[in-house]
């Protein structure tokens, strides 16, 4: 198995030592570059071609934010996906990086066994947070006041595929969209890829955002399910 390419993105030289060293003693994980700020972040990511980038946000130069924008939007990068790193896990910066194209969110003080897991799921296309707390964060953020967003055509769905969009945003699992549709997992598996090509998404947080901002999920509409933890 050809491991998971992975770029550490961070103004401080001894955290990305630690992170690092953390995971290269992984056999399916690599560490092929590492950068001290955004603008570094984007030459290394177009040297190593990383299949996942660890990205702090606050950095000197080019933050994360704008560097996490660039990469995503740069066809040439297609494959990177990025992997924000926050102090806070409702930071408002957590929150545009995720409109500017992050694929998950981690928090600093993660543990060792945290930061796998999340750099694995990340390359997978999955999200770093439960579906419903993935909403929440989406939901904090649509809901801020002065925000204005482009709002993505549905043109070309199917009427089976709104459905299952509109069960995204509203947080629930696949096994939970299977069941509301009475359809197979598999077949729910087979929309979200169509949906992702359809939508030009890279995974299924940007699928989340594409409910809300298409109208589909009004902000506030959804809270937490009872037994729906932080993980």
């Amino acid at each position: 198995m050809t491991p998971v390419r992975v770029l550490l993105v961070d103004d401080q030289p001894l955290l990305r030592h630690s992170l690092a060293m953390i995971i290269d003693k992984e056999p399916d994980l690599e560490v092929v570059g590492q950068a001290g700020d955004g603008a570094e972040a984007e030459q290394r990511a177009h040297q190593a071609r990383p299949d996942v980038i660890l990205m702090d946000v606050r950095m000197p130069r080019v933050d994360g934010l704008e560097a996490t924008r660039r990469i995503c939007r740069d066809p040439a990068l297609d494959q990177a996906r990025v992997l924000v790193l926050s102090m806070f896990e409702l930071d408002e910066y957590v929150h545009e990086a995720l409109r500017a194209g992050a694929s998950g969110f981690l928090l600093k003080d993660a543990h060792p066994e945290e930061l796998l897991d999340a750099v694995r799921r990340t390359h997978r296309g999955e999200s770093l947070f439960a579906p419903s707390i993935l909403t929440r964060l989406v939901d904090h953020f649509v809901s801020a006041a002065g925000v204005t967003r482009e709002r993505p055509s549905l043109r070309g769905l199917t009427v089976r595929e709104v459905d299952v969009l509109t069960l995204v945003g509203t947080g629930l699992s696949n096994d939970e969209i299977a069941a509301a549709l009475v359809i197979s997992i598999k077949t729910v598996k087979t929309h979200l890829t169509h949906l992702l090509a359809k939508l030009r998404a890279r995974d299924r947080a940007q699928l989340v955002i594409a409910a809300y901002d298409s109208g589909l999920v009004r902000p506030r509409a959804v809270q937490p399910g009872p037994g729906r933890g932080d993980r």
